[in-house]
């Protein structure tokens, strides 16, 4: 339709330009039809005007009817043969039966004269056969055009071939690269096929994310899965990983305190192993539990108070006291006060604390724990079967 409408603007620009140079010095004309009892007086050019809309109208129409006749005929039409089908409804069944790797010599075929889609279509039955070379040489031959789909597609062929390098320089140029016009209208479909492979590149190789020089990327669950794997690999960290964790941590400023809860958590673990980031540790756990209590937030911020040099007892029971006032009726509170009164000598307060929650794990604990306080082997085999216990977190003291 959009030919047809082009086709009658050039016509009707020609038609004015010539009448134009005719009418020039003899004016626009005059023109009379008589027909039986109708008459009709004009000049030259709403009677042009009139032919055309007519014309236009009635080719519109001739089109509409056609395209409604053709459809409707397709719906009693009784499909014999794939090949009888129109190509955009061969490929819609490919698609919904996720046939592509078994159908890619027709994917092809339909594609080959394509000058915008061929080469990247090419290097993605190449991908889906993981002949990886040949699918980076076809998108080298695609489309300049095609730029974007092109780059999405050598992503993910670097994560395939385990090419995080690589990977992130793509991912990074990318990013900053504006879409091109005719990609507008499907510009959310591809902001999000890129956070997409963001986060499987951030998920997959951890410490290469960190190299990245712009963040927000990731979506929430995106990001906390990218922290559990920080913790899953902390141990394989070198020296330049460490610090770019402590550089990433830095830029984030304020903004950590408005992620959601459950990524703080995965910091504050992540801090709890980093000592040149000690305060930050202790500020953003001081800020969690001020909004709401959580008993392993907790431990973590009574560990990192024990292991310190020389431990404030003072401080730490005076912010006991505060969160207690906050949270009452809590039994980890009383567990740690009773190790704080032993290290301070207040043992007859200690003493005191083991008669609270006598059901409560924790205080059972410390009471079993006091009894063999003189029998070391037994209190050794205690500490044993408690650190085997799922609920229990390490508290070095």
């Amino acid at each position: 339709m959009k030919q047809i409408l082009l086709a009658y603007v050039v016509v009707s620009i020609v038609l004015i330009a010539l009448l134009s140079v005719l009418s020039y010095g003899y004016g626009s004309g005059y023109v009379y039809v008589y027909w039986r009892e109708w008459q009709l007086q004009t000049n030259i050019w709403l009677l042009l005007f009139f032919f055309l809309s007519i014309s236009v109208s009635l080719q519109i129409l001739w089109l509409l009817l056609k395209r409604y006749f053709s459809r409707e005929q397709r719906k009693v039409e009784t499909v014999f043969n794939f090949k009888n089908l129109h190509p955009y409804e061969q490929l819609a069944v490919i698609w919904l039966l996720d046939a592509a790797e078994d159908q890619h010599t027709f994917i092809r075929q339909v594609f080959a004269q394509s000058g915008l889609l061929k080469g990247v279509m090419e290097a993605r039955m190449y991908s889906i056969q993981q002949q990886y070379p040949q699918a980076l040489a076809a998108l080298n031959q695609s489309s300049a055009m095609a730029f974007e789909l092109a780059e999405i597609q050598r992503i993910e062929i670097y994560l395939a071939q385990q090419q995080p390098e690589q990977a992130l320089t793509h991912l990074e140029f990318l990013n900053q690269h504006e879409l091109s016009p005719w990609l507008f209208k499907i510009k959310t479909a591809y902001q999000k096929r890129l956070v997409a492979l963001w986060g499987e590149f951030a998920t997959k190789y951890p410490w290469h994310y960190l190299r990245s020089t712009k963040y927000g990327h990731l979506d929430a669950d995106t990001k906390q899965k990218w922290l559990t794997e920080l913790l899953t690999q902390f141990e394989q960290a070198d020296a330049e990983n460490l610090q770019a964790l402590q550089q990433r941590y830095c830029d984030f400023g304020e903004q950590i305190f408005s992620q959601p809860y459950a990524i703080q958590v995965l910091w504050l673990k992540l801090l709890s192993r980093l000592p040149d980031l000690a305060a930050q540790h202790e500020r953003l756990a001081v800020h969690m539990l001020s909004e709401q209590f959580n008993q392993e937030v907790f431990y973590l911020w009574f560990q990192h108070q024990l292991l310190k040099q020389q431990p404030d007892y003072a401080k730490i029971e005076q912010q006991i006291n505060l969160w207690e006032q906050k949270y009452p009726v809590l039994p980890v509170f009383s567990f740690a006060k009773w190790h704080i009164f032993m290290a301070t000598s207040r043992y007859s307060e200690a003493e005191q604390l083991l008669d609270l929650y006598p059901e409560h794990v924790l205080m059972s604990y410390l009471r079993v724990k006091s009894n063999l306080k003189d029998q070391p082997e037994l209190l050794k085999q205690l500490n044993l079967i408690f650190e085997n216990n799922s609920n229990f977190v390490e508290i070095k003291i």
